[in-house]
């Protein structure tokens, strides 16, 4: 079977994360400059290759000093380590459901993680670009990526939770 190269659709697609601040709010920010590819010998996508990688200095949370504090030293020290990237190792399928495993490279550590995947379907735009969306999510401890900032409150809890949710709507173009 023939390989099919994909490559993503900046414009309808988004990765966001979700933590908590104070244990009893969320706060929700998204990675804005994300590059992704996909290749698949597989109509149904089982054993593709995917990466990804996303600026570091394009964090946005809606709060310009959160987001300065992210893209610090106290956080994802944006000036030393510009990317955030992901390559996997594999992708497989159970029924409509998928799980993508590769290793994200956060900070310049590198750890295995787990991504559960919705795949949306495939469709054909006007212009007659045949697309593919994909809908992700998983979770990582931020700790185990070197990004231990925190403060204790006087309540005995923290004001930044270690588990950090991924969220991903991706859309991607087949290429000619």
């Amino acid at each position: 079977m023939a390989t099919t190269q994909w490559a993503l659709d900046p414009t309808h697609s988004e990765l966001q994360f979700k933590v908590k601040h104070l244990m009893i709010t969320t706060v929700t920010g998204s990675l804005k400059t994300l590059n992704a590819s996909l290749t698949s010998e597989a109509d149904d996508f089982h054993n593709a290759q995917v990466s990804f990688n996303a600026e570091t200095n394009s964090i946005d949370t809606g709060n310009k000093d959160r987001d300065n504090h992210l893209k610090s030293g106290d956080f994802f020290d944006a000036e030393k380590f510009p990317n955030i990237s992901f390559d996997s190792t594999s992708l497989s399928k159970d029924g409509d459901d998928y799980t993508l495993h590769g290793n994200l490279i956060v900070k310049g550590t590198s750890k295995p993680v787990k991504l559960n995947v919705e795949f949306g379907g495939i469709a054909t735009d006007p212009w007659g670009n045949t697309k593919a969306g994909f809908t992700l999510n998983g979770k990582i401890n931020r700790t185990d990526f070197g990004l231990t900032w925190n403060a204790a409150l006087e309540t005995g809890g923290v004001m930044v939770s270690e588990e950090v949710k991924i969220l991903g709507e991706l859309q991607f173009v087949k290429q000619a």
